[in-house]
C-alpha cells in the first residue's frame, strides 16, 4: 500500500486500486477482501474515486455499443430463425398436399380438358 500511495509501484501501473494493491502486496484479491483492517485503511487514504483516463472511456464506450449491437443481432437471428421454421412448417405441407393431389390424379387418370377460347 505504501508504495502505491508514495507512487513507486513495482508489480503494477501505479493505479489506486484494490486490484493493484493485491498486486502489489502479492496476495489474490479474495485475500486483500479478506483483511478488513487493510481495506478500511485503504479507503480512509483513497478517498478520491479511481478516474479513467479518455482512452479507457473510449474503450468502454466502444465495448457498450457493441454489446448492444450483438443483443439486437442475437434478436434478428432468432426472429429470422422462427421465420424460417414457419416458412419449413408451409413447405412441408404444400409438399404433402402436392404428393396427395398427384396420387389422387395418378388414379383417376382423367385430365379435365379447359374449353378454347374461340375468337370472334
Amino acid at each position: 500500500m505504501e508504495r502505491l500511495l508514495a507512487g513507486r509501484p513495482l508489480r503494477t501501473d501505479g493505479a489506486l486500486t484494490k486490484e493493484n494493491l493485491a498486486r502489489e502486496a502479492g496476495v489474490s484479491h479474495a485475500t486483500v477482501h479478506r483483511a478488513e483492517d487493510i481495506l478500511a485503511e485503504w479507503d480512509l487514504k483513497v478517498a478520491r474515486p479511481v478516474l479513467r483516463t479518455p482512452g479507457e472511456v473510449e474503450r468502454d464506450e466502444t465495448i457498450a455499443k457493441l454489446r448492444k449491437d450483438l443483443r439486437e443481432a442475437k434478436q434478428q437471428v432468432t426472429e429470422m430463425n422462427g421465420k424460417l421454421d414457419a416458412l419449413a412448417s408451409v413447405t412441408a405441407n404444400l409438399y404433402r398436399e402436392n404428393l396427395q393431389l398427384k396420387e389422387k390424379l395418378g388414379k383417376s387418370r382423367t385430365v379435365a380438358g379447359l374449353p378454347s377460347r374461340r375468337q370472334p
